[in-house]
């Protein structure tokens, strides 16, 4: 029987013969964006905002609208819109087409309010970098909100977006264009690196693979309640949110340790004896692809145990654990949704939903945005809608920043707290003890 991956590429192929260059093919990352989308009947997409607060006069919106077209119209996946064409998911490539909207505050809100709106009004058929500015007028600022469609970006590609802009608005000019041939040239790096990671995910598919997430996710059930708006407060945002910062570790928390820290919260937020699927990102390009930026980390699952089983990784064993993690990253380019097939065909009952997520990111990879030779300082809008119950963000360097936001509509604030608590206790050096 063809692998999942094998079939998409099949599929693929039939809608655009062996080669397109307005069609192209998704890994299996971003299959999963896309087809969690498609499943959600409000069609909302994930969405990457990053906000930056300048001072008055900092920006002129004319000349950061051509930067960032200039931007998209030099990276393939920052003008394609994601699209699924008789079942099968791909990237429909367009023209660059970069606005600065400029959201007006209705009586009453805030600057923040207004971008949390701008936001949840995404057009999901529009394209997938988006710019949205609006004036502080409390703190005589202007927040800029630079907005992507997850399915065409990963963690790892801010930073160079971030960077790029940065450089573009530096050119001090209102054209749009890009030198001839660049976008052409990058097309075709994009479209080969894409099919080096499908060939890679098509490679990992085996049987052995497939025996092994079998056996490691069996126990899996996602234990969050069902979404249900009558849990959230009355006048309350979708989200709650909390953060910390925690002294920084010797060289830093291994990420074993960061996935212990979880299990601490999930066992406050679902109760003890549990097999918890958390997700995390992993990966990254096939040797030998370009340097393109896209969306190339797949979605990891870490069966969370949160209380005293037998199984590998289970319980409070941190070298268990660590052990556990490694054999897993062994088999990191099998696609989710190949690995939620070979749960479920032994039996499982997961269906493939996350009850938490986990995002790590390195200080020094987070350059701050830049425009004439100012530095924005970036900012937090909370209260957005979130994907799943519950998800940990974890920034390391000179101090380890921790964030955790969580679904109102699945637990409730007093729940989400106590688990924030034990995450923070797990993460402090006098208690961490994983290598």
């Amino acid at each position: 029987m063809l692998s999942i991956t094998s079939q998409y590429l099949a599929r693929y192929r039939r809608l655009t013969g062996d080669r397109s260059d307005t069609v192209l093919p998704v890994t299996g990352a971003q299959r999963r964006f896309l087809l969690v989308r498609a499943l959600d009947p409000s069609g909302r997409p994930d969405l990457v905002p990053m906000f930056f607060a300048f001072p008055y006069g900092t920006i002129d919106p004319e000349r950061l609208r051509a930067a960032a077209s200039r931007l998209a119209a030099r990276h393939t996946a920052l003008r394609s819109r994601p699209a699924v064409i008789r079942g099968t998911p791909v990237l429909r490539v367009a023209d660059p087409d970069v606005a600065v909207a400029r959201p007006t505050l209705a009586r009453g809100e805030s600057p923040t309010d207004a971008l949390r709106r701008a936001l949840d009004s995404w057009d999901g058929q529009g394209p997938p970098l988006r710019l949205f500015l609006v004036r502080d007028e409390e703190r005589e600022e202007e927040i800029l909100a630079v907005a992507l469609d997850h399915a065409v970006c990963d963690g790892r590609s801010l930073a160079r977006i971030v960077d790029e802009l940065g450089a573009a608005y530096g050119e001090e000019t209102t054209e749009c264009r890009v030198a001839p041939g660049e976008t052409d040239t990058e097309l075709a790096a994009y479209r080969d690196a894409v099919l080096s990671q499908l060939a890679a995910e098509e490679k990992a598919e085996t049987p052995e693979a497939a025996a092994y997430w079998a056996g490691r996710l069996r126990a899996l059930h996602a234990h969050a309640p069902a979404p249900s708006p009558a849990r959230v407060p009355e006048g309350a945002r979708p989200s709650g949110a909390a953060q910390a910062r925690l002294p920084a570790h010797d060289g830093g928390v291994s990420f074993p340790g960061l996935l212990d820290a979880c299990r601490s919260a999930a066992r406050e937020l679902y109760g003890p004896g549990r097999a918890v699927p958390l997700g995390y990102p992993w990966g990254g390009r096939p040797t030998g692809a370009e340097p393109v930026i896209g969306c190339f980390l797949n979605t990891l699952v870490f069966p969370a145990d949160t209380g005293h089983g037998n199984g590998p990784g289970s319980g409070t064993d941190p070298e268990a654990l660590a052990d556990a993690w490694w054999d897993d990253l062994d088999r990191a380019d099998v696609p989710f949704d190949a690995v939620v097939s070979a749960a479920r065909a032994a039996g499982s009952g997961w269906t493939g939903g996350l009850d938490g997520l986990l995002t790590v990111d390195d200080d020094s990879r987070r350059p701050p945005l830049v425009l004439a030779g100012v530095e924005g300082r970036e900012v937090h809008v909370d209260g957005r809608p979130v994907r799943g119950p519950f998800a940990v963000s974890v920034t390391q360097g000179a101090e380890i920043r921790l964030r955790m936001v969580w679904d109102r509509a699945v637990l409730d604030d007093e729940a989400a707290h106590r688990a924030f608590d034990a995450l923070t206790h797990a993460l402090r050096p006098s208690e961490h003890t994983v290598q």
